[in-house]
C-alpha cells in the first residue's frame, strides 16, 4: 500500500488529551478503511506564523499512515469537516524515515545542518 505523512493543526483551546484524542480518532478512521497509522508525533502547542481562523497558536500532530487511496481521501474529508481541525497537509512518500521527525529532534542531534557564518 501507499505509504503517507500527514500533518495537521487543531484549535488553541483544546486540551492536550483532546488533541491526541483527534489522532486516535482518525487513526481509526483509516483502520476502518483498511489502513493503518504507522507512527504518530504530538508536536505540542506552536505559534503560526499567521493567523488562522482567529488563532495564533495551534497543536501540531504529525502521522505516519501506510493505507489505500480512499481511505485517506476518507481521512482527509473528515478531518476538514472537523471543527477542530484548521488545517491538514497530505504527502505521499516513497518511503518512512527512520527515527523521530525534524521537529522532535534536538538542535545537538541534527547532522547535516551547516555552520552559521
Amino acid at each position: 500500500m501507499p505509504l503517507y505523512e500527514h500533518v495537521f493543526i487543531s484549535r488553541q483551546d483544546l486540551s492536550n488529551t483532546q488533541a491526541e484524542g483527534l489522532i486516535e480518532h482518525f487513526s481509526a478512521v483509516l483502520s476502518d478503511n483498511g489502513g493503518k497509522l504507522v507512527e504518530f508525533e504530538y508536536w505540542g502547542v506552536k505559534t503560526m506564523a499567521y493567523r488562522i481562523n482567529k488563532n495564533r497558536k495551534g497543536h501540531y500532530a504529525y502521522l505516519r499512515t501506510d493505507a489505500p487511496a480512499p481511505a485517506v481521501q476518507e481521512m482527509e474529508r473528515l478531518m476538514r469537516l472537523h471543527e477542530d481541525v484548521m488545517r491538514v497537509l497530505t504527502i505521499k512518500v516513497d518511503e518512512h524515515e527512520e527515527g523521530p521527525s525534524a521537529q522532535m529532534q534536538k538542535r545537538d542531534e541534527r547532522e547535516d545542518r551547516r555552520p552559521r557564518r
